[in-house]
């Protein structure tokens, strides 16, 4: 059957905006120590739930509709972990026991502030975890039963996380840091020597093994024979693994290249790489232009690429126990499936959606790179219009999407909402602005002081690049992006107004004086970094703050607001909306109850696509 011809930006599509509410997201994997069972969390709208599957065996839930464990420090992450039959997790601030052959789950904490990054002692007798309480961070230690009241052994900085034990359960490796730094700035990573004379393990000595305020750790683990601490270190420029000898004293920097092995901390529960147990290995994910692979290390100096795994360009969350390594992949044109690998070969063990789509109408990813307005170099992924049920003349419409963060990046994953536009005939740019991860330190600190400089700049010469190449149409640009890109989107229309034919903006920053004076502890000093410290940096902060500049906006808006965001809170959407309608700027305003910095609920991202598309064809499509 021939192809329908129909105008781009107007071509039906498979993925629609229910598909995208319905869909689950995997967000971390881990084994038990029988080496048998398989213990993850998925994200379902707003709730999230526990699963495992024993070898074998179907997968079966081990939380209900009264749960959603979810780690309550900073941005989320680290919600369980699991040893010996047990899992333990964070639910509302409180630490719970569950075994996975089943019951309810058990208290071991009180319910008070917030707790992430479960970790139980080798002997399984105590659980140390990250606690925050009225605006103060801490590591503590609580019995596994909850039979005493939960200890701190490691106070004073502003934010810790990761904490791993020693194979003998004597000491704890764990990372910190304090403002103004960002973990991505610069972390330090500790060692607490434990002493069990009393009643509780308390601190008896500690000590800094690595890091500073400009070198940035990150992912202590002791290998299993205890004579290593490895880490993941940016000393270099770009960030490796690194091992310390305990005998020694000697810290090896045992990757290299211009590639990198970490990723920003913007959560507790990191894992991109793992020790096998017999300490000769490690199973580590390293990425390269934004395409992940994965890769061993032998502690003989012997680098090898995992083969057979040619089909993803993006993993995470990794876990290794015995000969077995489980993760979570994907690629541009595969959802996220969670995967073990090992002497029985590839084995997908859950996948995130029904994986209903042909690849006929899916976009793989293009990494490009072009010049930025000063000459430097800039990065990002495209991804081409693909239905092959349709085809078009002329050229398709282009959506440039810009990441959070901003100190974040893009890469070669299935993103859902890029092909929601590219099967409806639009191209789409990912930017990977300079001040990015993944392109080496230099890239990142280019956001010092700089924000709302090259983040938007590096947008349109993105977009431009892809005009003067023939790719897209240069009278119908949109540009989109929540939070921090949804500020680079609203300077972007106040620096260059006209470009853009519309903007797509989320929970957006307007005000940068009011966000620092409303935003949460993690960021709350973020600013000092990326504009400057106040009252010395006011003039800045003025300058880049796009209310004050509102009136140059000349672009159809359309902006979304959760209520009760904590981070960029709904006073920001509602300053800039007051002033577009002042100025007679064609917008639309839509805040979603119940929802908070990322939309969760279903109901709520149909509604968003919905409106977003209608929104485009009005303003874009057929304007």
């Amino acid at each position: 059957m021939s192809k329908i011809k129909k105008a781009y930006g107007l071509w039906s599509s498979p993925i629609s905006p229910q598909m995208i509410g319905d869909s689950i997201k995997l967000t971390d994997v881990q084994w038990d120590s029988d080496g048998k069972t398989l213990v993850w969390s998925e994200r379902r709208g707003k709730q999230s739930v526990l699963v495992a599957k024993q070898r074998h065996d179907a997968f079966r839930e081990l939380t209900d509709s009264n749960f959603s464990p979810s780690g309550r420090v900073g941005y989320g992450g680290g919600a369980f972990t699991v040893h010996d039959g047990i899992v333990y997790f964070v639910d509302k601030g409180r630490l719970y026991r569950l075994p996975l052959s089943g019951g309810m789950p058990k208290k071991i904490t009180s319910a008070f502030g917030g707790a992430a990054s479960p970790k139980v002692s080798p002997d399984g007798n105590w659980l140390a975890f990250v606690h925050t309480y009225e605006h103060r961070d801490s590591l503590a230690i609580v019995d596994t039963h909850g039979k005493q009241w939960a200890q701190k052994i490691a106070s004073g900085d502003d934010f810790l996380m990761q904490p791993a034990w020693s194979p003998d359960g004597k000491q704890i490796a764990y990372i910190a840091w304090n403002h103004p730094q960002m973990p991505w700035n610069g972390t330090e990573l500790r060692l607490i020597t434990l002493n069990f004379d009393g009643a509780v393990p308390y601190a008896e000595k500690e000590e800094t093994l690595a890091g500073s305020t400009e070198i940035a750790i990150a992912q202590p683990e002791f290998s299993p024979d205890g004579r290593y601490i490895s880490y993941i270190s940016d000393e270099s420029g770009w960030s490796h693994l690194y091992l310390y000898d305990r005998e020694s004293g000697e810290h090896r920097q045992i990757t290299s290249g211009e590639i990198e092995h970490g990723i920003p901390q913007w959560v507790q529960g990191n894992h991109t790489y793992a020790w096998t147990p017999d300490s000769k290995n490690i199973g580590y994910i390293r990425h390269e232009k934004a395409v992940y692979s994965l890769w061993s290390y032998n502690v003989q100096n012997h680098t090898t690429h995992a083969s057979g795994l040619d089909e993803y360009t993006h993993f995470e969350q990794l876990a290794v126990l015995n000969n077995d390594i489980a993760f979570i992949a994907s690629s541009s044109t595969t959802p996220q499936r969670i995967i073990t690998y090992g002497e029985n070969g590839l084995e997908v063990i859950r996948r995130s959606t029904a994986e209903a789509v042909k690849e006929t109408h899916l976009s793989e990813s293009q990494p490009i790179s072009w010049q930025g307005h000063d000459g430097e170099e800039a990065h990002g992924l495209f991804y081409p219009p693909k239905n092959d049920s349709f085809e078009s003349t002329g050229k398709p419409p282009l959506t440039v999407l810009i990441h959070g963060g901003p100190t974040s990046q893009r890469s070669a994953n299935f993103d859902m909402e890029v092909q929601f536009f590219t099967s409806r005939g639009f191209a789409v740019l990912q930017v990977n602005h300079r001040g990015s991860t993944g392109y080496g330190k230099t890239y990142m600190n280019k956001h010092e002081g700089n924000w709302g400089v090259y983040d938007v700049q590096d947008t349109i010469t993105g977009a431009k690049y892809l005009t003067d190449e023939g790719l897209v149409d240069r009278d119908k640009i949109v540009i989109m992006g929540g939070s921090a890109g949804g500020y680079t989107a609203l300077q972007a229309i106040v620096d260059e107004p006209g470009f853009f034919k519309a903007a797509v903006v989320s929970y957006g920053i307007a005000n940068q004086f009011s966000l620092v004076m409303d935003t949460h502890k993690f960021e709350e000093r973020y600013s000092d970094w990326l504009l400057g410290a106040l009252p010395d940096a006011a003039e800045k902060y003025r300058d880049r703050s796009p209310l004050f500049h509102a009136h140059k906006i000349k672009d159809a808006v359309i902006v979304f607001q959760g209520e009760d965001d904590r981070v960029v809170p709904k006073n920001q959407s509602d300053t800039i909306v007051a002033a577009l309608r002042r100025n007679g700027v064609p917008h639309e305003y839509i805040v979603y109850e119940g929802e908070g910095h990322g939309f969760r609920k279903p109901e709520t991202k149909i509604d968003f696509y919905n409106k977003t598309l209608k929104f485009l064809k009005e303003h874009v499509i057929f304007s």
